[in-house]
């Protein structure tokens, strides 16, 4: 009898063990919602993490930056303001991630054919399905090794049966690893008003010494824009809610400035966006501003964004706000000598609306950071910009040895420095403070 009693304890606790053990199917969502929009082909993560083989690879990696905080990268302070994309890990995925590793990694029952939908999808986008027309260069960019910066201005024509409603927008391109940046706007071009492969499609602002005047010639193509935004190390894809979103022109053209960085060896590039169209008109147009260097109040940074070197220093800049506003997203951005940056809105009535802190600031990593709710600030509200910047020795990613003197040109290039606040809003409307924003 006790014998039995024994052997049943021992199965009842083999039993439980088992059915506690944690094996790939628990882990993949956290895998491929955490870590491979960036680590998988073709992104800006030096290696996949696409599927159970790529993952088991980089066992001791992964657990060592989990346990660090290190990745994924997630530089908002939470505390602060909460956002709807955070890309860290809760609790309770780090508890799972890391126990499964301890574990064994257990592969289980998962079998990668059943989810290969899903594996396919990821491949081709980060959003949560295939785009409906994707916009690109139509053929293949030479860089060349020279360990050179460069700006190109390129445009790409379209020209559709009708305008489309796009519920959201996601950069694609062959290699991510090559570009420091991309702004791309979208410009309608009446039927009666220009040949649409008329100008220029390419032009190098960096090596080609007369790209003023083909930018001069491009520049009518600028006279209608429908929207504008852009891509850094680390964003997001960039979505709406039901009813929200842009539309994009029936003929137009889309125009991309892309900053490629410097490379000692030949690079091939190809670039363009996903786009993705809502099936019913827009009911609540989307709209963006931006605050600070290249923007509205460039002149107004106090003290103007002239940073000595041996120095850290904390440049302010406050704007009055025109309209009543429902913010989806706050989009800060500085150079390698960013320290710190806040941003909040005061009201009339005087209360402080929270926007986005970044306590430790790090160019390598940066965001589209979507609220949790719609943010209204009221007109006449004050937007305050904190901005801190360290040009000393002791700043790890400072470019220059011995430091020295740093501009603001307000042109993006990563030899200046920037301080910039892009919101993406809609006009307000009673009750938007309640309105949920999807991850």
């Amino acid at each position: 009898m006790r014998y039995f009693l024994l052997t049943s304890a021992l199965l009842l606790l083999r039993f439980s063990a088992q059915a506690q053990s944690i094996t790939y199917s628990d882990v993949e969502p956290i895998i491929l919602s955490k870590c491979a929009v960036c680590h998988r082909s073709g992104d800006a993560a030096p290696f996949s993490l696409t599927t159970y083989e790529d993952v088991t690879k980089r066992l001791s990696f992964i657990k060592k930056v989990v346990t660090t905080n290190y990745m994924p990268p997630w530089r908002a302070d939470s505390h602060y303001t909460e956002f709807a994309n955070n890309r860290s890990l809760s609790d309770t995925d780090k508890k799972t991630l890391l126990n499964w590793i301890d574990q064994g990694a257990v592969k289980g029952n998962y079998k990668e054919k059943t989810n290969r939908r899903q594996q396919e999808l990821l491949q081709r986008t980060a959003y949560s399905r295939l785009p409906d027309l994707t916009l690109k260069i139509d053929s293949t960019l030479t860089l060349k090794g020279t360990n050179t910066e460069r700006f190109i201005v390129l445009k790409v024509p379209f020209d559709l049966t009708e305008t489309k409603s796009i519920e959201a927008i996601e950069f694609v391109t062959n290699n991510k690893k090559t570009i420091h940046h991309i702004n791309y706007g979208f410009y309608a071009v009446p039927d009666s008003a220009l040949a649409l492969n008329s100008g220029y499609g390419y032009i190098n602002t960096t090596d080609d010494p007369e790209s003023a005047d083909k930018l001069a010639i491009n520049k009518p193509f600028k006279n209608r824009m429908v929207y504008y935004s852009g891509w850094i190390p680390g964003t997001s894809v960039e979505n709406y809610p039901a009813d929200y979103g842009w539309t994009l022109p029936r003929r137009g053209v889309m125009i991309m400035t892309v900053h490629y960085s410097a490379s000692a060896i030949d690079l091939q590039s190809v670039v363009g966006v996903n786009l993705f169209f809502r099936k019913d008109p827009i009911k609540r147009d989307v709209r963006v501003i931006s605050l600070g260097s290249g923007g509205i109040g460039e002149r107004d940074i106090k003290p103007p964004l002239i940073i000595s070197p041996n120095d850290i220093s904390t440049h302010h800049l406050q704007i009055k706000t025109q309209e009543d506003q429902s913010v989806l997203y706050a989009w800060p951005h500085m150079h390698a000598w960013g320290k710190s940056f806040t941003a909040y809105a005061v009201t009339p009535d005087s209360d402080t609306i929270r926007l986005v802190h970044i306590p430790q600031w790090d160019f390598r990593w940066q965001e589209l950071y979507k609220f949790k709710h719609l943010v209204k600030i009221p007109r006449g509200s004050i937007i305050h910009m904190d901005c801190t910047y360290d040009n000393t020795s002791a700043n790890p990613d400072n470019p220059n040895n011995p430091p020295q003197t740093v501009f603001s040109l307000g042109d993006m290039d990563s030899r200046h420095e920037m301080m910039t606040l892009l919101l993406i809003y809609t006009a307000y409307r009673p009750g938007d403070e309640q309105a949920a924003l999807d991850k």
